[in-house]
């Protein structure tokens, strides 16, 4: 080869890596036009305001484990309104691993919630020590043909389940809510209070273990019916008194609970559900340290669930208890609007949780009808709608919104710190296919030019006013 034939390959050579563009993914959703893919163009639109966003791969945090939202009894009621195809639509828009929004952990009640079509435990029967008459027969009616249908499509899906109330007859006042309100329940007044951090439980040795022995039959209850249960969160927002389903815990109390009488029924019943503290909704860390730091809770407990002014918490636990796994267990379900509104704020939860250490982000209802409305009345947002007359389904912006992250995070990747203009974007990284995947929000009403900056090589995007946009660039 001669010097002309050189200069000719190695001008050739330049000249085709210039031209070469990234391999980019871009998913962009706005209010009027959701989940729509769009293409990198050359040159964005000139004149616009930019902002830029570094990124470097080395610079990583905690894992992610995953995505979900929560089986609840009246979302397979609102699922059953419509045709078995349109069911079938759903459920694949939720969990296909190659289309839908791939949610890979997903959360359960043990025995009613306050989305459960009304209350129930999985034994009524009072003074039942030996837990003879425990039953999830219930269950068969709703929940596992949820969970199945699910299974069908993600048979690696995982669940993990938690109670908002005991047996009622394990309480002080003998009944399911801890707060009266006549207009859907009928606690007496004088067995109400809102009082926290005395435990409405009754906590007698013969009581713990009872329910102790009734989280061990509900996971091998489940697992007869081929559902594993990966985790058990032992109370559903310990601190509050409501007026549906609900149980107020000392935190000393639940480190008795955990300590004491259910990890070593776990381990005498060879139980490997793991054993979390959760769901804490209250932002005082002390009452975290008050159940971790009971006896050796902590050699049981394997993380830490937050939800609501639980996020306050989150930032502290996260830096005292760096090794240990935190979720965000449950989206702050609005009041039914299912707007862009909605979208927004939970996109600043997102962002707050992922910030502080969460591993997982769980939405709340997944499927509801176009009331909303809970048996004890209040009215909560659902990533779909389903309407009851005129059997409508809508898919409302927070359905979008977890599908911008759960559709392309997946488990193993890690969520990576980055600096500039970065108050609307979460980026996250895949080590093992060498992918960046970034979410960010342009909040403004007009089109901004979003400059990425991935390990020294640049990217300029052109993003829609109002919308959400992921990209997955591959290094």
């Amino acid at each position: 080869m001669n010097k002309l034939q050189l200069i000719l390959l190695a001008l050739t050579a330049i000249l085709v890596s210039c031209t070469q563009k990234t391999d980019v993914t871009w998913v962009s959703t706005t209010d009027s036009n959701p989940w729509v893919k769009k293409e990198i163009v050359s040159e964005p639109t000139a004149g616009l305001a930019e902002f830029a966003i570094n990124i470097d791969t080395n610079n990583r945090q905690q894992s992610i484990s995953g995505f979900g939202g929560c089986f609840n009894e009246l979302g397979w009621e609102a699922l059953n309104m419509v045709t078995p195809g349109e069911q079938q639509q759903i459920l694949n828009d939720l969990f296909d691993p190659e289309t839908g929004c791939k949610f890979t952990i997903c959360r359960m009640p043990i025995g009613a919630n306050d989305y459960a079509v009304d209350w129930y435990s999985y034994n009524e029967t009072e003074g039942d020590f030996e837990m003879e008459n425990f039953s999830i027969d219930r269950d068969k009616k709703r929940l596992i043909p949820y969970i199945h249908e699910a299974q069908k499509i993600n048979p690696n899906i995982q669940v993990w389940a938690s109670p908002w109330c005991p047996p009622s007859w394990m309480k002080h006042n003998k009944h399911y809510a801890c707060r009266a309100d006549a207009k859907v329940n009928d606690l007496a007044p004088e067995l109400s209070s809102m009082e926290e951090l005395v435990s409405r439980f009754i906590t007698e040795p013969e009581y713990f273990q009872a329910y102790a022995l009734y989280f061990s039959k509900f996971v091998k209850a489940y697992e007869k019916e081929g559902i594993e249960i990966s985790a058990v969160h032992v109370q559903n927002e310990p601190n509050s008194a409501q007026n549906f389903p609900s149980c107020v815990w000392k935190p000393q109390d639940l480190g008795i609970l955990i300590a004491d009488y259910l990890a070593p029924r776990f381990e005498k019943d060879g139980i490997d559900a793991e054993i979390w503290l959760g769901t804490i909704e209250r932002p005082q860390i002390e009452r975290v340290d008050d159940v971790l730091q009971y006896k050796n809770t902590m050699d049981y407990v394997k993380g830490v669930g937050f939800q609501w002014a639980g996020k306050g918490a989150i930032p502290e636990v996260h830096k005292k208890y760096p090794a240990m796994q935190l979720m965000q267990t449950e989206t702050e379900c609005g009041d039914g609007s299912n707007d862009w509104k909605a979208a927004e704020y939970t996109f600043s939860l997102m962002k707050h949780y992922f910030e502080n250490g969460a591993n997982a982000y769980m939405y709340w209802n997944m499927v509801l009808d176009e009331t909303g409305k809970s048996q004890w009345g209040w009215k909560q947002n659902s990533m779909i709608s389903i309407d009851s007359k005129t059997k409508e389904i809508v898919y409302n912006p927070e359905f979008y919104l977890m599908k911008h992250l759960s559709a392309f995070v997946k488990p193993g990747d890690v969520k990576l710190t980055t600096d500039g203009s970065d108050e609307n974007t979460l980026v996250f990284y895949a080590e093992t296919v060498n992918e960046v995947k970034i979410l960010n929000y342009n909040e403004v009403d007009k089109n901004r030019v979003l400059k990425l900056n991935i390990n020294g090589e640049a990217i300029n995007v052109e993003l829609d006013a109002k919308s959400f946009n992921t990209l997955v660039v591959q290094l």
